[in-house]
């Protein structure tokens, strides 16, 4: 089991970031770690940036990391990837959801958004491991697109030194009852683009 972590969930509004902080803190305290979260939602509702920190150990004194200490890096986004990675520490780890979410100012005419393959190569430039997973499709196989949060946090819990099912146990209390089993589908899904 991992005994300290420090994981980023980056991404925009209305990807269910918050969803799976919230779940993975919980797994922190399910393993019998102390575990703080803390996020900024801002304008999350209308496509905003939503940033949220999660960290386990022993003993946690701040619920935020600190530039350049992250372990893991959670990214559902490619550019929100790109915009968060001087957070990772040397050589952590990027999990990134493949999917681009254009913002508004690129959207009017004012920025524009990089291709995807200049994105992907800053991101292995920094990085000391980048996990590339196709959270939307996956989650669309596992039956509903609802489920990429879900796909994520499989990608990370086969990371993770952790057992599977104290995820999915934690998975399956946050989710409404109808959805239990696309998640589970989901949850396996993510574990099997990195395992």
């Amino acid at each position: 089991m991992e005994n300290k972590s420090n994981f980023l969930f980056v991404g925009v509004g209305g990807q269910g970031i918050l969803t799976a902080s919230d779940i993975a803190a919980q797994v922190g305290l399910d393993l019998g770690l102390e575990a703080k979260k803390s996020e900024v939602h801002g304008f999350a509702q209308r496509g905003g940036v939503v940033e949220s920190h999660v960290r386990w150990a022993p003993t946690v004194g701040s619920p935020t990391c600190e530039k350049g200490t992250v372990d893991i890096l959670v990214a559902f986004e490619l550019l929100e990837a790109a915009r968060w990675i001087d957070w990772l520490k040397p050589g952590g780890t990027l999990i990134v959801n493949d999917q681009k979410i254009v913002p508004m100012s690129a959207s009017v005419g004012d920025a524009v958004y990089p291709e995807r393959e200049a994105i992907l190569e800053a991101l292995q430039a920094r990085a000391g491991r980048v996990i590339v997973i196709d959270g939307l499709g996956l989650a669309e196989r596992a039956g509903t697109t609802r489920a990429v949060n879900t796909v994520v946090l499989g990608a990370l819990s086969a990371l993770l030194d952790t057992p599977p099912d104290v995820w999915e146990q934690a998975i399956v209390r946050r989710v409404p009852p109808r959805y239990a089993d696309i998640n589970r589908v989901a949850f396996q899904l993510g574990r099997e683009t990195v395992e």
